[in-house]
């Protein structure tokens, strides 16, 4: 009999649940069909799953549909316990991803696909709720494959239809369709497991329309992994029984476990379960792939490797809001961190952490569900009543360019030097960790553990305290004493390392964005767009159908995590909103965030950035300024950096007239020789010829309306009643401000109500108004228009966008923001009417005075 670990996995109310429930009944599971509305579902048996109704702890059924046996592990569908879903895909066999036939892909959806991509899982996928969804299968699968892959196949299609799909998805199945008419299945399964095609099947999981076909596809088509004789098991997570019994669960890659078995030099296994639900079966041996829980090991993590495994690899998804824990008063902060510690073992992406200098116990959470749930969970187990504050945005730093790091550590009778070099990564890379230091200058067994002193922390960066991320940390070189060295002595200089590195460098702040999805009544798109150009955000317009229209795109957390009430209250309750974490970027207000830390990397005693050297007996401080100038070892780095410092100050002495113009003739050409006595006619007339060739272009202003309009408080309150009237009095504004400046004005608006999407230009009086195509923004518009016109006008553009700002002054345009366009119009307008003051107090006609001056120049 087959045996496979398969996964259910799908944005949150898509089913998920409900179609493991239909899996586990049509195969005889369990004989009672329960549903989660009900709260009586299978495997959603904990009391706050069943109070909520949604899954909140990932949980395995085994079941059997005919020759093959499953493991079918359910996850979390909600974003704030996505953490607890990425975990379990390293141990699946395969996935089934869920679409809800009714919403289509979601944004969490397009990101469950990334990690499955990302750990390379091969994917069934059930569009599930047919018998309520108003898309047809074409119309879904249109979309499937422009989601998520083009080779989502359809394979509830009559045969013939459904080979000719898959055909097209691979070469090879495409050769085999040509030659027979038809693809062998055992190759199309072959392709399937390589992620080369992604079946689909469509039905109603509540009402058991499709399962059966669905469960003969998932027997037919999945592919039993060979496991090699030797032992391996990855552990993915950690819980605890009714009675506070460690359980490790993992999945046997290799080879079996059976029960006393030794693991490590003090860990024995006492007990095997192979839970089903809530229940379990003792067993005396677990067999390479199947899923267990084991009991008796202590000192056991997750993500820990056994056997060959290595270590899992950190998780994409990580917390972004940090919260502050408020204990009741009498509540001892020692003894909550050592209880908390259990359940930082279940979930190390909470990072529960206490701040000696505030007296502060920190947690990292995805959202306020997750709050809660984590509430219930302390007072439940520990019978400790907390609560935690709003919430601070989570974070982090990186460096800009490669630095070397060194850390010496030399108090009496220890003895450890370490170098490192530091290097900015690629976005999203998270910490990279290698060696590069020769053995005959650092033994290995001291390499082995610097490098697992780089891993067992956390190390922070210097500017707000925040963790570094981005960045890959190699080991250059290094120095032990063959007496006095310890392994504590090269922690104390591994992490003086990356701090004095750290220190050296140009560093900055990272904050975390959403990939966001933005559903607005057309009627509000311009106020969506200001919106989200004030977050430091960028967008596209996706879709107009039935008056709404759909940006997609990413902004700041901290400025987008409260607009869900904002958006609601100004599209009275239609417009819709959808985040999911995209990664950390940098930070657009860094001087803000690093003032509001306050934190001072010189007096943090836990992270010291200077090192310990000896003399005479005794140890003493260097801060991280002059280390560089006392270590005992110097790298092919240092070297190399000291050479490119001092390279360029002997290659400007060496320079002549003779070298200098060879360099002018190499790059521009052997000019032509004057002669001396005419030099001197000869520069005046290039002089001349320059300023006549020279001409002073007109001037040209590209004005972004609605950035206009909801920037000065002038428009934006008249926008908030008629944007109509706003526009023309922008107008109005802009007309005025023309005359005084006898320039070319364009104002540019984003026409979202122009019909069928065509815009349209007409001349306003002085100005020109233009309205962009509907799937054109002003931005785009005056980006090519700054293009063009910047041949033949100074070209000025008026808007607030950061990123529109930087585009245009790169391609050669002057920048104003409203604010200073404001200023100028302002100042234009008391300037008339101080003109006017000033005529009406001399108590003369100006035209008439201009006539007789006239005349008595005539007389």
């Amino acid at each position: 009999m087959k045996h496979v670990v398969i996964g259910t996995l799908a944005h949150v109310d898509a089913g998920k649940t409900t179609l493991s429930e239909s899996m586990l009944y049509l195969s005889g599971s369990i004989r009672k069909l329960g549903r989660v509305d009900h709260g009586d579902a299978f495997l959603d048996y904990d009391k706050q799953e069943r109070s909520r109704g949604i899954t909140i702890f990932s949980k395995q059924a085994i079941c059997q549909w005919k020759d093959i046996e499953f493991t079918l592990l359910d996850t979390p569908g909600h974003v704030d316990f996505s953490s607890e879903m990425e975990r379990t895909l390293q141990i699946l066999d395969y996935a089934i991803l869920i679409i809800n036939g009714v919403d289509g892909v979601q944004t969490h959806t397009e990101t469950i696909w990334k990690l499955l991509e990302h750990y390379q899982i091969p994917v069934f996928i059930f569009i599930n709720k047919m018998d309520t969804a108003y898309l047809t299968k074409e119309k879904l699968l249109i979309e499937l494959r422009k989601r998520l892959d083009e080779r989502c196949v359809d394979f509830t299609a009559p045969s013939d239809e459904m080979m000719e799909q898959a055909a097209m998805c691979d070469d090879e199945l495409l050769d085999d369709y040509m030659e027979h008419t038809i693809i062998n299945k055992c190759l199309l399964s072959a392709k399937i497991h390589e992620r080369k095609v992604f079946p689909c099947y469509f039905g109603s999981a509540l009402k058991r329309q499709g399962i059966e076909t669905f469960l003969d596809g998932l027997s037919e088509f999945i592919v039993m992994h060979d496991y090699p004789e030797e032992f391996g098991a990855k552990v993915y997570k950690i819980t605890r029984d009714e009675n506070g019994n460690k359980l490790a669960h993992m999945k046997i890659t290799g080879g079996s476990l059976k029960v006393k078995a030794k693991l490590g030099e003090s860990e024995k296994v006492d007990q095997i379960r192979k839970y089903s639900g809530s229940k379990f079966t003792a067993v005396n041996e677990a067999i390479a792939g199947e899923v267990c829980a084991v009991k008796g090991l202590l000192n056991i993590y997750a993500g820990e490797g056994l056997g060959f495994e290595k270590k899992s690899e950190k998780p994409l998804l990580s917390s972004y809001m940090n919260y502050r824990m408020q204990l009741p008063e009498g509540c001892d902060a020692f003894t909550m961190l050592r209880n908390l510690k259990q359940l930082g073992e279940e979930d190390p992406q909470l990072h529960i952490t206490y701040n000696e200098r505030l007296k502060e116990i920190r947690v990292q959470m995805m959202g306020e569900i997750q709050t809660e749930i984590l509430k219930n969970i302390i007072s439940n187990r520990f019978n400790v009543d907390v609560s935690f504050d709003h919430g601070a945005i989570s974070y982090r730093e990186t460096i800009l360019e490669p630095v070397e790091g060194v850390g010496h550590y030399e108090p009496l009778r220890h003895y450890a030097e370490v170098h490192l070099l530091l290097e900015p990564g690629n976005e999203g890379s998270g910490i990279q960790i290698a060696s590069a230091c020769p053995e005959d200058e650092l033994d290995r067994h001291w390499q082995r553990l610097i490098l697992s002193h780089l891993e067992e922390k956390e190390h922070l960066g210097v500017l707000t305290g925040s963790p570094i991320t981005d960045m890959k940390i190699t080991l250059l070189s290094g120095r032990a004493h063959q007496k006095h060295t310890e392994g504590g002595d090269f922690r104390e200089a591994t992490y003086r390392a990356v701090r004095q590195g750290l220190k050296s460098a140009k560093s900055i702040v990272l904050e975390p964005y959403f990939k966001f999805k933005l559903e607005v009544p057309t009627e509000y798109l311009s106020r969506a767009v200001f919106d989200v150009e004030q977050m430091n955000g960028s967008f596209v317009i996706d879709d107009t159908v039935n008056e709404m229209t759909v940006l997609s795109g990413s902004a700041s957390v901290a400025k987008m995590q409260n607009y869900q009430s904002e958006l609601v209250a100004y599209t009275k309750g239609k417009g819709k909103l959808a985040c999911v974490m995209e990664g950390y970027k940098p930070c657009q207000n860094q001087d803000e965030i690093i003032a509001d830390a306050g934190y001072d990397s010189e007096t943090d005693i836990d992270n010291p950035t200077g090192s310990i050297f000896c003399s005479h007996g005794a140890g003493y401080f260097v801060p991280w300024h002059e280390v560089k100038k006392q270590m005992h070892v110097t790298t092919s780095y240092s070297k190399t950096e000291k050479k490119q410092q001092s390279a360029p100050a002997k290659e400007m002495k060496k320079l002549n007239d003779e070298d200098l113009d060879a360099i002018f003739i190499k790059t521009y050409g052997p000019g032509k020789r004057r002669l001396e006595n005419n030099s001197k006619k000869a520069k005046e007339e290039s002089v001349q010829g320059l300023l006549t060739s020279v001409k002073r272009q007109p001037l040209c202003y590209l004005i972004d309306g609605y950035n206009i309009i909801h920037s000065w408080p002038e428009l934006k309150e008249l926008a908030a009643d008629n944007l109509e009237a706003a526009r023309s009095r922008l107008m109005q504004l802009m007309g005025d401000f023309q005359g005084y400046k006898q320039c070319l004005l364009i104002l540019v608006f984003d026409a979202y109500k122009v019909s069928e999407g065509v815009g349209q230009m007409f001349k306003d009086h002085s100005i020109f108004v233009v309205y962009t195509d509907q799937a054109q923004t002003a931005d785009m518009y005056i980006e090519r228009a700054t293009h063009k016109l910047s041949s033949y006008y100074r070209v000025v553009v008026a808007t607030s966008d950061a990123m529109e700002q930087l585009i245009v002054s790169g391609q050669g345009a002057h920048r104003m923001s409203s604010r200073e366009l404001l200023l100028e119009v302002e100042g234009l307008r008391k300037r008339r009417q101080q003109e006017f003051e000033e005529s009406q107090r001399k108590g003369y006609n100006q035209p008439l005075e201009k006539i007789r001056d006239l005349n008595f120049k005539d007389k």
